[in-house]
């Protein structure tokens, strides 16, 4: 099936989902380039899973209009299909049978010849590190070789869109670092990936554009450094070699930057930095006037705190309830 390069992967516009009395998802729009990262955040409920099955043809939008590659997901469901696969946030191999056999019968399934499966079966276990465990049972494998091997069978038509819905919940960083991997090696390859997720870190990490629903709707969408960046300045952070020279560096930070600084016990200045080029500029200053430094550093805003920002979850809950460092949200 041929896809126009300047076609977008994914393109929505006032999508609706209504269940009961509940609209699940609200009037969403948003559009997703193809060869990118697009992660979706969200506090649990917000509407993730049901956009992503929205646009994979599983739910039918109460209105609205979802086109993956130009083509739309309901009138055109067959050829979406085609282009697409989906990694759940639940493993969908048979515990009957061994990962060599489900990604074989996958790939039969899926018209691939019996040579062909063969190939393709062999390929894809090297890729996610499951050769030696190709034919032992499932009950013997561990959570991630479980959601290694999902998203394996994901891969057997070689899908140009990825829909990934919280495809490491549950995983040791180790593993999790692991699943990154696979996922910029597919990106590279030139697949677009949709992932949902709750771990801020990993948005941080992998997305090239982060889309942040709440109560059904996108509350906001922008590169990672965009969205830091909307909800405020980035911060100096100083420490001084010699407590008794704080007044002095004080008095040189704040006519650089004309911001109040606040000192921490004594060595450690900390003053708002709307542009981070006056930092050689403070560098030179504290230089000149033999102000020794320890450490010197500019943070950003964190995901974390543009999700607490943006969403519901920063004004009703704690900070338990999201996941910042690979602890997961608690369940509404």
């Amino acid at each position: 099936m041929t896809i126009a390069a300047e076609t977008f992967a994914v393109e929505v516009h006032g999508l609706v989902k209504i269940f009961g009395t509940h609209r699940a998802v609200d009037g969403i729009d948003l559009k997703i380039k193809t060869g990118t990262i697009c992660g979706v955040l969200g506090p649990n409920g917000a509407g993730k899973t049901t956009t992503i099955n929205m646009l994979a043809t599983l739910l039918k939008p109460n209105a609205g209009t979802a086109k993956i590659f130009g083509y739309d997901s309901q009138k055109e469901a067959q050829k979406v299909r085609q282009l697409i696969s989906l990694t759940g946030q639940f493993a969908s191999i048979d515990e009957s049978l061994s990962a060599q056999e489900n990604l074989r019968i996958l790939a039969r399934l899926h018209g691939l010849s019996h040579k062909e499966a063969r190939a393709k079966t062999t390929a894809l276990l090297a890729e996610f590190g499951l050769t030696e465990a190709a034919t032992k049972s499932l009950v013997n494998f561990f959570g991630g070789m479980r959601r290694r091997l999902d998203l394996a069978a994901s891969l057997i038509s070689n899908p140009p869109l990825i829909f990934l819905d919280e495809p490491t919940t549950g995983l040791d960083p180790r593993t999790r670092n692991q699943m990154w991997e696979t996922i910029r090696k597919l990106v590279a390859k030139g697949s677009t990936v949709l992932l949902t997720t709750q771990y801020l870190d990993e948005a941080d990490q992998l997305a090239d554009q982060i889309i942040v629903i709440d109560n059904g709707k996108v509350v906001a969408n922008d590169t990672p450094d965009g969205l830091k960046k909307s909800i405020g300045s980035s911060t100096l952070q100083l420490t001084l070699k010699n407590a008794s020279q704080a007044m002095e560096a004080t008095r040189i930070i704040e006519a650089q930057l004309q911001n109040q600084v606040q000192i921490r016990e004594q060595i450690h200045l900390m003053a708002p930095m709307h542009n981070t080029d006056k930092l050689t500029d403070i560098l030179v200053a504290l230089k000149e006037a033999n102000i020794g430094l320890s450490e010197t550093s500019v943070r950003q805003p964190s995901l974390d705190e543009v999700f607490f920002t943006l969403t519901s979850s920063g004004k009703e809950t704690s900070t338990e309830n999201v996941v910042s460092n690979g602890k997961s949200m608690k369940e509404n």
